[in-house]
């Protein structure tokens, strides 16, 4: 193991505590330098505090959110062992409660609603300050029986259904609520189908969305999973796409959709189309490459992107789909990240002695280390300049970690194992 994935995890994991909202007083803190901050999050008297600001920014953004917490937690059921041996498994749990909590939160099934957003992302980005010191309004954006959001709800269904899985040894008290919570909010989004910036246009401006089937598709698969019930894996089948998509991101869950009816049912078909996603990654395939090797599907947030592929080509592992061949490319984009390039240093801060020291992020900006936070990367040309104001290679995110996180954990767990393969050459 070139580069200490195992490390790097752990790393990963501080700064998750260290994009909590709400009142972090009295709780696990690993993170010193952060504080209670908006306690008063809510609309008309609902509580709504808590989970983690989406970036360098403080707004609640669930869409990517969802996506983060569910790449998380199908990381960490696969790869719990990797976590056993770090002694950091129960710091998991408590990492991933965090989000969880808050998601259960925003839902109110009596009322039929469901909040995905805290915060207005203009009045946000125009205040340059920790969020222990914020005053500004925070208006709280919310889904009803008129305005659906299938997107946004289906991806918070998946993180919640999955999270139910992992937690039933644990405390099946809190499984059978994540699951009970999990199955009303997907019945709200089936029933009062559309997408969330269409249907209430004022969360337009960020994370906008064109689509659910991908998020329905993975809700109803991680429903299955959880409940055995059969008309779950049915609606999943009815919603999955056959496409090779752009990229597993926060606004595209079709390769996990894909990937989770594989495991579900072994057919030929969907195996195909996991092979089909990591293949078109690979080098020759048509997604550009830096000159030192990192996958460079899109300037803002290069790593995001590196890191997804890399998650979902150690889960296809994991799977029984691609073996070796897709954990030594894995391989080549973690590596990157964490030192093989043409600088030499770690994208991750913390990681090593030569990494990023003013990434975009207010809380951090005023002589605090962001340990762990992963900054958008460099541009096509292997090009990094380490600076606080450049919110698109410099800025860090709950989205941006997330599948670098888990694909950290699946290395390391293979290197647990004793089934790592030994790593690919650098290129720089």
């Amino acid at each position: 193991m070139k580069h200490d994935y195992g490390e790097a995890l752990k790393l990963s994991m501080l700064f998750y505590y260290a994009q909590r909202s709400g009142r972090i007083s009295g709780t696990f803190n690993p993170v010193p330098w952060r504080g209670d901050s908006a306690v008063n999050d809510g609309d008309s008297g609902h509580d709504l505090s808590g989970g983690w600001y989406d970036a360098g920014d403080h707004v609640k953004f669930n869409l990517p959110l969802s996506q983060s917490v569910h790449a998380l937690v199908y990381g960490f059921e696969r790869f719990m062992d990797g976590y056993d041996a770090l002694g950091k498994k129960d710091e998991m749990f408590d990492m991933l409660k965090w989000p969880l909590d808050y998601f259960m939160k925003c839902w109110i099934p009596d009322q039929q609603i469901y909040y995905f957003q805290v915060g207005d992302g203009h009045q946000d980005h125009a205040y340059w300050g920790p969020p222990e010191n914020m005053h500004m309004w925070r208006p709280a954006l919310k889904l009803d029986a008129g305005h659906g959001g299938s997107d946004v709800a289906g991806g918070t269904v998946a993180a919640l259904a999955s999270a139910a899985v992992i937690w039933k040894q644990k405390d099946a008290g809190y499984s059978t609520r994540l699951l009970s919570a999990a199955k009303s909010l997907y019945d709200f989004a089936n029933t009062h189908r559309g997408v969330y910036t269409q249907t209430v246009p004022a969360s337009k401006d960020f994370y906008g969305s064109d689509n659910y089937r991908d998020e329905m598709c993975t809700a109803a698969a991680e429903l299955y999973r959880a409940t055995k019930d059969a008309k779950y894996l049915n609606d999943a089948k009815g919603f999955y796409q056959a496409d090779v998509p752009w990229s597993y991101n926060w606004g595209d869950k079709t390769v996990m959709c894909q990937l989770l009816l594989f495991e579900i049912t072994k057919e030929a078909k969907y195996r195909q189309n996991v092979e089909a996603f990591v293949t078109s990654w690979l080098p020759g395939n048509g997604v550009p490459y830096t000159p030192c090797g990192l996958v460079f599907r899109n300037e803002w947030g290069a790593n995001r992107y590196a890191g997804n592929g890399a998650f979902i080509a150690v889960a296809a592992a994991v799977a029984g789909i691609g073996g070796d061949s897709y954990l030594k490319w894995a391989m080549t984009q973690m590596n990157y990240m964490l030192g093989d390039n043409n600088y030499h240093m770690s994208y991750e801060i913390g990681f090593g002695n030569n990494y990023p020291r003013h990434p975009h992020h207010r809380g951090a900006s005023f002589g605090h280390e962001l340990k762990g936070g992963l900054v958008g990367g460099p541009g096509q040309h292997d090009d990094y300049v380490d600076k606080q104001d450049d919110y698109v290679k410099n800025e860090v995110a709950c989205d941006y970690n997330a599948g670098f996180h888990s694909a950290a954990a699946g290395l390391y767990h293979f290197y647990v194992n004793n089934r790592l393969p030994p790593s690919p050459p650098s290129k720089c």
